[in-house]
C-alpha cells in the first residue's frame, strides 16, 4: 500500500455554463465519496478560504493514483501537487 499527500487547487472558469458546473461538481462529489467508501481516499480537508483541499490517498501503485486523479471530473480545472509518504522512524508504533 502506498500513501500520498495530494493538494488539489481548483480553478473552474467563471464563464463556464452554470448547468455544466453543477453537473461536474455533483459528479466530483459522487466519485470522491465512492473512493472514500472504498478506502482509497483516506482523508480530505478543505483549505480555508480557497477552493482547494489536502487529501491522503492509499493506493496499490503510483499508476492507480494517476488513474484516480485523471478520472476526477474536476481534473481539467485542477493544479495538483503530490507527495509520496512513508512511515517516519520516530513515529510511535513505527517498526524498529
Amino acid at each position: 500500500m502506498h500513501l500520498y499527500h495530494v493538494r488539489m487547487d481548483v480553478a473552474i472558469p467563471r464563464d463556464l455554463d452554470e448547468a455544466v458546473r453543477t453537473d461536474i461538481v455533483a459528479r466530483e462529489k459522487k466519485y470522491s465519496q465512492e473512493l472514500q467508501r472504498a478506502g482509497k481516499w483516506l482523508h480530505i480537508w478543505r483549505i480555508v478560504g480557497q477552493y482547494s483541499n489536502i487529501s491522503v490517498f492509499a493506493v496499490d501503485s503510483p499508476a492507480e493514483l494517476h488513474e484516480i486523479l485523471w478520472n476526477l471530473p474536476l481534473f481539467p480545472y485542477m493544479t495538483i501537487e503530490i507527495l509520496p509518504l512513508t512511515t517516519h522512524p520516530s513515529a510511535v508504533g513505527a517498526a524498529s
